[in-house]
């Protein structure tokens, strides 16, 4: 069964950003798959997509609702979606179906979907719509704020009894590279499945996270990420009372703050709640850094760049494709070429020894452009090609890795004298926003703050911060949520005593 409905609704006065851009028109499409015919059936995404599509039309949006789509379907649900918008736009994306995650990419699926098993990835790829396809024909038709809603955290559809499983997760991954102008939302964080009811007697027609999350998205005068956080936090209490979890992650990477039902008064600023904080100490609020990926080269054999900061300043290490012979570099576009030097290593390519492929900056090096050049192996000099350094956008993404693969070191919890320690959160706080923690709840609630950010010196621990507090009536767990300065939220960790 396939239909497509379009329903061009009024639209009303509701404001969408805080700026005169928004008198542009606001388009939804909303899609729900429940009759899936080679993997297992679902209950209840039709019913979220029309349910989402009803309260979009309420808040003055041009709604196409698309249900039990094919793979054809599908794309021609998108390409209504995509030809209606126009620059300036708002668009609203909702899905309710099965996804499923291959190597960090998340994929869509409509109801064909073949019932793929383990080595059978590419069927799956070929059949199936991706993610990230969406967002960058949203941000190729040029509109201002691109919204996406993934209701898809489902259990796994190609997991069948007595057969080796596809590789890959039910589970969506985490959308951190997103472009500027886009937020999304997922029903459950990363390796988490999300709930269609709470039990056999949960009468109710959506899924735990679409019944919460168009109540809130109703609520006047609430900004994206207030609704997210909103709805994070009853889902995940709805999810504990069956001793299930399920914690809704969301990403942003909006210019503006966007309210889908009207914009708080100038003389009443809308709140973002915390518990008391008096433990805590203070700091200055840290402005988003863009640090989004340099745009590549159009030559295939420009050399790339990592940045890392230490102690002492900068290394600079240049990957290059090709053998090379010798590497130089200047700052600039004008001046010598400095030769990089070499290692004591032979390249087995060209059997002479290695260049240096790395080389120092100041720790107060502005923001510049290196030259790199090198000498290929027959001898002919290939560049210079320019590399964009950005001290504060290189600090941010360097601390960011650093914090991603070291996320158990994140806080210290337990010991006899009940003392939380987060002196590892202080040591790379250049890459952090804001740090939520919540004692005995799995939703973060209470903000931690952190020392300022020092940039001649950013590893170092202030000799005046406090690195622990002391843990409130006794919690036997801590979760800690950071936001990054990129825009993103990591997942939610939990420590135990």
């Amino acid at each position: 069964m396939r239909r497509l409905l379009l329903t061009i609704g009024v639209l009303m006065s509701a404001i969408v950003v805080a700026s005169p851009a928004s008198a542009e028109k606001r388009v939804a499409l909303v899609v729900g798959n429940d009759n899936y015919r080679n993997v297992s059936k679902l209950q209840k995404a039709v019913n979220d997509a029309r349910a989402m599509g009803e309260v979009l039309k309420k808040l003055g949006f041009e709604v196409m609702v698309a249900e039990n789509q094919t793979r054809q379907g599908f794309s021609q649900a998108l390409l209504a979606f995509e030809t209606s918008l126009g620059k300036g736009d708002t668009a609203f994306f909702f899905f309710a179906g099965h996804g499923f995650e291959i190597t960090g990419q998340n994929y869509l699926l409509p109801t064909d979907v073949p019932a793929a098993t383990a080595g059978q990835e590419e069927l799956v790829r070929d059949s199936s719509v991706l993610a990230d396809r969406i967002v960058d024909r949203l941000q190729n038709k040029g509109v201002r704020s691109a919204i996406l809603v993934f209701d898809a955290c489902r259990n796994n559809p190609f997991e069948r009894s007595g057969t080796r499983s596809l590789a890959g997760g039910a589970g969506l991954a985490p959308m951190v590279q997103l472009p500027e102008g886009v937020f999304s939302i997922f029903s459950a964080g990363p390796r988490q499945t999300a709930l269609d009811r709470l039990s056999n007697n949960d009468t109710d027609p959506n899924s735990v996270f679409t019944r919460t999350f168009i109540k809130e998205i109703q609520e006047p005068a609430l900004n994206l990420v207030q609704i997210a956080q909103r709805t994070r936090r009853t889902v995940s209490e709805l999810a504990d009372t069956v001793k299930h979890r399920q914690v809704p992650v969301y990403f942003d990477q909006m210019v503006d703050d966007v309210f889908l039902n009207g914009q708080a008064k100038s003389n009443e600023p809308v709140q973002a709640s915390t518990l008391p904080t008096s433990q805590l100490p203070k700091v200055a609020a840290l402005p988003p850094v863009n640090t989004s990926p340099l745009p590549t080269p159009d030559n295939p054999n420009a050399p790339i760049a990592s940045f890392s900061r230490h102690n002492g300043g900068w290394t600079v290490v240049f990957s290059i494709v090709d053998p090379a012979l010798g590497i130089s570099w200047r700052k600039g576009d004008s001046g010598d070429f400095r030769e990089t030097g070499f290692m004591d290593t032979l390249d087995p390519r060209t059997r002479k020894r290695l260049p240096n492929p790395s080389i120092q900056l100041n720790a107060d090096e502005p923001a510049t452009t290196l030259q790199v050049r090198y000498i290929d192996i027959t001898g002919e000099m290939q560049g210079p090609f320019p590399i964009r350094f950005d001290p504060e956008a290189a600090l941010v993404r360097d601390q960011r890795k650093i914090l991603d693969m070291t996320a158990s070191n994140w806080l210290e919890f337990g010991g006899s004298n009940g003392l939380l320690y987060y002196t590892h959160l202080i040591s790379y706080r250049c890459a952090i926003r804001e740090v939520k923690l919540g004692f005995d709840t799995s939703v973060p609630d209470q903000v931690l703050r952190l020392p300022p950010c020092n940039q001649r010196d950013p590893i170092a621990v202030p000799r005046d911060a406090p690195i622990y507090m002391k843990v409130p009536g006794g919690a036997r767990s801590v979760s800690v949520e950071l936001q990054f300065r990129d825009g993103s939220v990591s997942e939610i960790r939990t420590f135990r005593k």
